[in-house]
C-alpha cells in the first residue's frame, strides 16, 4: 500500500520543519516567504505502509497569486485521493479555514497541526481546540505533540468535505502591538542606518585586519602550507611529490583557507533570515526597489545571491510574475555570491593593502552593476503583499546546524568537482602531448590556452595562465583561486591588471550550477544567452576600467558620465515604446476590441485590477 500526504499551508507556517521532523529530511527551513518554491517529495517506510510525503510551498488561496502558489495549487488538484495535512500557526488559524473548504472538495483524508503555540498564547492569544475540532470533524494537534499518531489516525479515517464557519468564540487573537524596536527597524532613517551599520559590521568581523576570520584564514593557510605542505616535499619521487605539493595541497589550500570567512557570510545570512530581519529589509526597501523596476519581495532573492547565485535564481519563483523573475535573473549575477570571495581575496592583496576595504568595493560595485540592469530592464511592478515574520532571537540549534551543512556543502563541492578540476589542471599542465613530463610553459594546457591569451592582453595579462583561470571560472568560481595559487602563488601583474581581472570576475557568466538553475527558470535558450551576453560585457567592463586605471584616475569621470548617457537614451527609448503602446490600447478600445491582460500591464493597470481581486486575507506592509 503507497499513500501520499500533501503539507498543504500558508507561507512561513513551518510545513518545511515538520516535513523534516516526519520524514527525518533536510529540507531547507527559513523565516521568510520563499522558501519552499517547488513540491519537494520523499518516501518513508510508515509501519505497513509506504508514504510518500510532499512539502509544498505556501498559499495563502485556492487560486494562487505567485508562480510559486499557482504550481502548489495546480499540484493538489492533480492529486484529487492525497491525503492533506493542513499546517497553520496558531495567530494566524483562521487562514486556512478557506484553504480546508477549497482544498477539500470531493472528499479528502486531511487534519490540521497547529505550530508556533507558545508564543502566540505567551501573546495573550487564545484556541479552544476541542471547539475547533468539532467543528471541522478532523483531528486536530498541536505541532509539540505526537503528529505521528495523528497522521495515523487520519489514514483510518474516511474522506470527507471540511466545511467550516467562522471560529468566533474558540479563537482569540493575540496581540499585534508592534515593539519599540520594531518602529525604530519600520521607520525609513533609522531602518536604514540600522542596516547598513549592520552590514559594515559583518564585512569587518570577517575581513578586517586582526578580526576572527582573517585569523582563522591565516590558520588554515598555515596548515596547508608549513604543516602539510612540509610533510609534502619529503616525498622522494618528483612526479607524486609535483602532485601532492603543487597539485592538491597548493590548489585546495588557496580555496580551502577561504572557508572560514565564506561560513561567517553564511552565517550572517542566516541570522538575517532566521531573526526576521530580511521581511523588515524587503518593507524599507520596497519604495526605492520599484524605482528600479523591481519590488520588495525580491529583496529575499538578492539577499540570498550573496550566499550561492544558484540558490537564489530558484528562489524567484516566489515572485509574481515572470516578467519581474527573468529581471531579477539578470540582477543576480552581479550580487557577489561566496564563491566569487576566495577570488577576490586572492587578488586583493594586489591593489589594496586592506582585504576589508577591497571586499567592500568589489561587492558594493557588483551592487552597483546590477542597479543598472535593474533600471536598463526596468518594468512595471504590482503591490507589495507579504507578512512580517515575527522578530526572534534565533535558535543556537538551528544557526548551527544550518551553517554545518553550508560548510559541508562547500567541502563537499571542494573535494569533488574543485579537486578533479584542479587534478586535471595540475595533469595537463606538467606533462607535454606525449605525456612527458614538461616545463609548464611547454605543457598540453599552454598550448591549448595560448590560443586564448590575447582575450586579456588590453589589461595587461597576454598570459594564458589567465585566460585558463578566466575559463575556470565558468565552471566554479573558486577554481580561480586553485589556478591562481597554482600556477603564480601571489599574483604577479600590476594592481591595475589585478582589478581589472577581479572585476571581469564580478560581471562575467554566473557558474555552470546557477546557469541550469536559470534554464529551469527561463529555459535553456534564454539562459544561454543571458551567460555569453554577460561574459562578453565583463570582458569589455574590464578593458574600460583597466583603461581608466592606467591612463588617469580622472578617466573614472567617465563611467557615470557614460551610464548617465546610456540611461537617458534608454529612458527616451521606453517612454516613447509606453506611449505607443497606449495609443495602440486606445484605438482598441474605440474599436470596441475587448482589453486582454496583457494590455491591462502595459497601461500600468495590473497592480489595480489585482487590488481588487477578492478572497485573500493577507498583511499588507508596503
Amino acid at each position: 500500500m503507497e499513500d501520499m500526504i500533501l503539507l498543504v499551508g500558508n507561507p512561513n507556517a513551518g510545513k518545511s520543519t515538520l516535513f523534516n521532523r516526519l520524514t527525518r529530511g533536510h529540507a531547507r527551513v527559513g523565516n521568510w516567504h520563499g522558501v519552499t518554491v517547488d513540491a519537494l517529495e520523499k518516501r518513508v517506510d510508515w509501519g505497513e505502509c509506504a508514504l510518500t510525503f510532499v512539502d509544498l510551498p505556501g498559499v495563502y488561496g485556492a487560486e494562487g497569486r505567485s508562480m510559486e502558489e499557482k504550481a502548489a495549487a495546480r499540484y493538489i488538484s492533480e492529486h484529487p485521493s492525497a491525503a492533506v495535512v493542513f499546517v497553520a500557526e496558531c495567530a494566524s488559524a483562521p487562514r486556512i479555514l478557506p484553504l480546508a473548504e477549497a482544498f477539500t472538495r470531493g472528499g479528502r483524508r486531511c487534519m490540521l497541526v497547529l505550530t508556533k503555540r507558545r508564543r502566540f498564547e505567551r501573546e495573550g492569544g487564545k484556541l479552544d481546540r476541542a471547539s475547533l475540532k468539532n467543528m471541522l470533524k478532523i483531528p486536530v494537534v498541536y505541532a509539540e505533540e505526537d503528529v505521528k499518531a495523528a497522521v495515523e489516525k487520519m489514514l483510518a479515517s474516511p474522506a470527507i468535505e471540511v466545511h467550516p464557519s467562522d471560529m468566533g468564540a474558540s479563537f482569540s487573537p493575540a496581540r499585534e502591538d508592534l515593539s519599540r524596536f520594531d518602529r525604530l527597524l519600520l521607520n525609513g532613517f533609522w531602518g536604514f542606518i540600522f542596516f547598513a551599520a549592520l552590514l559594515v559590521f559583518a564585512f569587518f568581523f570577517t575581513f578586517g585586519d586582526g578580526m576572527p576570520g582573517a585569523w582563522m584564514k591565516g590558520a588554515v593557510e598555515a596548515l596547508f602550507t608549513d604543516v602539510l605542505g612540509g610533510f609534502a616535499r619529503k616525498i622522494p619521487s618528483p612526479v607524486i611529490r609535483s602532485l601532492v605539493a603543487d597539485g592538491i595541497l597548493k590548489s585546495l589550500g588557496g580555496v580551502l583557507c577561504f572557508l572560514p570567512q565564506i561560513a561567517l557570510l553564511h552565517l550572517f545570512l542566516i541570522l538575517l533570515e532566521e531573526s526576521g530581519l530580511m521581511s523588515r529589509l524587503a518593507y524599507l526597501t520596497d519604495g526605492v526597489l520599484k524605482k528600479l523596476g523591481l519590488s520588495g519581495r525580491t529583496v529575499f532573492s538578492l539577499v540570498m545571491g550573496f550566499g550561492c547565485t544558484a540558490a537564489a535564481v530558484t528562489t524567484t519563483r516566489g515572485l509574481d510574475d515572470r516578467t519581474l523573475q527573468r529581471r531579477v535573473i539578470l540582477c543576480l549575477p552581479y550580487i557577489s555570491c561566496s564563491a566569487k570571495l576566495p577570488v577576490y581575496l586572492a587578488l586583493a592583496s594586489s591593489f589594496f593593502e586592506n582585504a576589508f576595504l577591497a571586499a567592500l568595493l568589489l561587492y558594493a560595485l557588483g551592487v552597483g552593476i546590477a542597479v543598472i540592469v535593474a533600471l536598463f530592464m526596468r518594468g512595471g511592478t504590482s503591490p507589495l503583499i507579504m507578512e512580517l515574520a515575527p522578530l526572534q532571537v534565533p535558535q543556537p540549534f538551528f544557526v548551527a546546524k544550518s551553517l554545518l551543512f553550508q560548510i559541508k556543502q562547500f567541502i563537499i563541492k571542494v573535494a569533488t568537482v574543485i579537486l578533479a578540476f584542479l587534478l586535471a589542471t595540475w595533469l595537463l599542465s606538467s606533462f607535454d602531448f606525449s605525456f612527458r613530463l614538461a616545463a609548464v610553459e611547454n605543457s598540453m594546457l599552454a598550448v591549448l590556452c595560448g590560443k586564448f591569451s590575447f582575450l586579456f592582453a588590453p589589461v595587461g595579462m597576454n598570459d594564458w595562465r589567465i585566460a585558463y583561470a578566466a575559463f575556470s571560472g565558468l565552471i566554479a568560481k573558486e577554481n580561480v583561486a586553485g589556478a591562481i595559487a597554482m600556477f603564480f602563488g601571489t599574483f604577479p601583474y600590476s594592481a591595475a591588471s589585478a582589478f581589472s581581472f577581479a572585476v571581469f570576475m564580478l560581471a562575467c557568466s554566473p557558474c555552470v550550477s546557477a546557469i541550469a538553475a536559470t534554464a529551469k527558470e527561463v529555459g535553456k535558450r534564454r539562459a544561454l544567452l543571458y551567460a555569453a551576453a554577460q561574459t562578453a560585457s565583463a570582458l569589455l567592463l574590464s578593458y574600460l576600467v583597466y583603461f581608466c586605471l592606467v591612463f588617469g584616475a580622472f578617466t573614472l569621470f567617465a563611467l557615470p558620465v557614460l551610464a548617465a548617457a546610456i540611461l537617458l537614451v534608454h529612458e527616451k527609448v521606453h517612454r516613447h515604446s509606453s506611449h505607443h503602446v497606449k495609443g495602440i490600447h486606445r484605438r482598441r478600445l474605440r474599436a470596441g476590441v475587448d482589453v486582454s491582460a496583457h494590455a491591462l500591464k502595459a497601461q500600468g493597470r495590473e497592480g489595480e485590477r489585482r487590488e481588487g481581486e477578492s478572497g485573500l486575507h493577507l498583511e499588507t506592509v508596503g
